[in-house]
């Protein structure tokens, strides 16, 4: 292979050569992405001033498509920043019609601080809606979270939450479905504390429901649990015909988890362990499985000792 050996004047004329043409590419780009453009997006819309007395429906996507003017430097970067900056249209004159025309917006839509480029036309230009009478509702609301708790870390009580119910108003064939609103995700990571915090409602999907209010208070008790063993009487359940049934041994051992805080409290009276009689009248049972059918909210049993126990039954 023929190797072409250059002098140093030689390779500091090439040197300058190759800098200039890079300059002269780089002035030509940023020369080019100045200039201005019309180009189409995708841009989401979003509803302001809705009407008070009409419930509504609109009758198309959350999206249009619409032709902008900007610099070749917001078309290249167009779907990462105009997708985030939805245009608001004014729904007040709803009121007395069922459409919204959003070229006659056009010069208010544009005059909004957030929105660098200027928006041309918008297809559809139309926005059709169908109406129905507005009706309010309470629901209850509903804890969405995602909580990762350090070892031997849980939750230990209710979810306090301020104001439990919010009130929704909208049409009454989308409120019927709804039985409760969630609140947006609790993210959390390696948590040994309580949480308190204020969340944000998710968003209504519909553009016609309004809810109050947008955000509520919530407290997460958090507690580190340990293990504690108490003895429990047993009782008999099914017993129809009343027998006289007596069991062996009439206590068991039941281990359970319960939080630091609630640890000195609890007692035999927190639990009901019981075995079911209809297990030897149906099924033959020589011994009778013993179960824990009630006991704190947040506690869990670990062990139950003996798990099955004997029984004598006198007619």
């Amino acid at each position: 292979m023929a190797i072409i050996k250059l002098s140093a004047i030689e390779r500091r004329r090439l040197s300058v050569f190759i800098t200039c043409l890079v300059f002269a590419a780089f002035a030509w780009l940023f020369t080019a992405l100045s200039n201005t453009y019309k180009f189409t997006i995708k841009q989401v819309i979003n509803y302001k001033n809705l009407p008070q007395k009409r419930a509504f429906y609109p009758l198309q996507g959350d999206t249009v498509s619409a032709i902008v003017q900007g610099t070749g430097w917001q078309m290249l970067f167009s779907r990462v920043d105009y997708n985030n900056k939805p245009i608001n249209i004014d729904l007040h004159t709803l009121e007395a019609k069922n459409f919204i025309v959003i070229s006659q917006q056009l010069k208010q839509i544009n005059a909004r601080k957030d929105l660098s480029h200027e928006i041309i036309t918008v297809n559809p230009d139309t926005l059709f809606f169908d109406f129905s009478n507005r009706i309010i509702k309470r629901v209850p609301v509903e804890i969405v979270s995602d909580i990762r708790y350090q070892k031997q870390y849980a939750q230990s009580n209710d979810i306090a939450i301020k104001p439990r119910v919010v009130t929704i108003s909208g049409p009454a064939e989308v409120l019927e479905h709804i039985k409760t609103w969630k609140t947006d995700s609790i993210k959390l990571l390696d948590v040994n504390d309580d949480f308190s915090g204020r969340i944000a409602l998710q968003r209504p999907k519909e553009g016609n429901l309004a809810i109050i209010p947008r955000a509520v208070s919530v407290n997460i008790p958090i507690d580190e649990y340990t293990e504690k063993t108490l003895e429990i009487p047993v009782k008999v359940i099914n017993n129809q015909r009343y027998f006289d049934v007596k069991v062996f041994p009439q206590k068991v051992k039941v281990t359970f988890t319960t939080s630091l805080t609630d640890y000195p409290e609890m007692n035999e009276d927190d639990f009901e362990a019981v075995v079911d009689l209809d297990l030897w009248r149906h099924n033959g049972y020589s011994t009778l499985p013993v179960k824990v059918t009630r006991m704190p909210t947040y506690s869990k049993v670990t062990k139950i000792d003996p798990q099955v126990i004997d029984f004598i039954i006198k007619k």
